[in-house]
């Protein structure tokens, strides 16, 4: 599997992203180094664009809302993780960056289950706390998604 690349700022599909994580956590061999430090640079890719998004999911969110509270001891974990300095050789190197695979598993989980609540499911920008907002269902592909979209997302757009 290679690593896949993404436009600047922009979170690939958490699906792909999973699977990558997913893949490389479950290598029972010892991957080349040059896979290692590719792996490792997309992980770190994914972190820091995934902590810019659950942070904003987070800030937007109620102080007692407890899956945010959550979400950020995985913050925590997820940068303690970024800092954390390459290890001498392979077998080292190859178990810090499964580490940081984990760390982008875990913040896509908490990514996922915050975002219902904080983007806009039609314009995918964040709903502020002081934003107008109204609850949203929709079905893609046969599954029910309920989540939040800005007042004004809601307004029938005029077809040209």
């Amino acid at each position: 599997m290679n690593a896949i690349r993404s436009e600047a700022g922009a979170l690939p599909d958490l699906g792909i992203v999973r699977a990558h994580a997913s893949w490389f956590i479950d290598q029972r061999t010892l991957p080349r180094h040059q896979t290692v430090r590719r792996f490792d640079a997309d992980f770190r890719m994914y972190l820091k664009l995934l902590v810019q998004r659950t942070e904003g999911c987070v800030r937007v969110l109620p102080a007692d809302d407890v899956p945010a509270r959550v979400a950020e001891v995985a913050l925590g974990e997820a940068r303690r993780r970024l800092d954390e300095a390459e290890r001498p050789g392979l077998d080292g190197e190859t178990e810090r960056v499964k580490r940081l695979a984990r760390g982008v598993m875990a913040l896509c989980d908490h990514y996922e289950a915050l975002s219902p609540l904080a983007v806009c499911a039609l314009c995918d920008e964040l709903i502020e706390s002081g934003d107008a907002w109204l609850e949203h269902t929709s079905t893609v592909g046969g599954t029910k998604r309920e989540g939040r979209i800005h007042r004004g997302c809601s307004k029938p757009r005029r077809r040209l």
